[in-house]
């Protein structure tokens, strides 16, 4: 039995995304290149990515792999917000390297999110976050329209980021 808090698990690998959630596509481009593509898709696999945008991440593996549970926390102090998840599918294809993560009890969303750092056809390398999710306890509730502003502000960051460790 999974202890994830949503029941369309590994809905982030499909279109359209499940109905009665917040949807998030962003995309960010990395450069270009195969080496591009590993450099990125092992600071997603790893975690490290999320690290070095200042996000606490523990987790029970050292690689995203089907199954791991991570513990993420953004803030400091008593302002601390932690968000349990487990990590529900991983890639690591040719042209695509990533995984997915689902939310956990205790997590103040309900829902889903996707790191995919992806080599096109033209040889430019794009990260993309997907993610779909809703309010589960009263703070996000509260804060109603101001989270997916914040979820964006986030991933843009982690673009940022990964375009950095991406590149050396």
């Amino acid at each position: 039995m999974s202890d994830l808090t949503y029941p369309e698990e590994g809905g982030t690998r499909r279109r359209p995304l499940p109905g009665g959630y917040h949807h998030l596509v962003e995309e960010a481009p990395l450069g270009h290149g195969r080496q591009v593509l590993r450099a990125a898709g092992e600071a997603i696999t790893t975690f490290r990515m999320h690290r070095a945008a200042g996000t606490v991440i523990r987790a029970d593996a050292p690689r995203a792999e089907p199954g791991v549970a991570v513990d993420v926390s953004l803030g400091v102090g008593r302002l601390r917000l932690r968000a349990p998840c487990r990590v529900v599918w991983a890639v690591a294809e040719e042209d695509r390297i990533g995984f997915a993560y689902g939310t956990r009890a205790g997590h103040p969303e309900c829902g889903e999110e996707a790191f995919l750092a992806e080599l096109r056809a033209d040889g430019s390398v794009w990260f993309t976050v997907t993610a779909f999710s809703r309010p589960a306890v009263p703070l996000t509730r509260l804060a109603g329209p101001l989270v997916p502003v914040l979820q964006r502000l986030y991933v843009r960051r982690l673009g940022h980021t990964l375009r950095r460790l991406a590149n050396g």
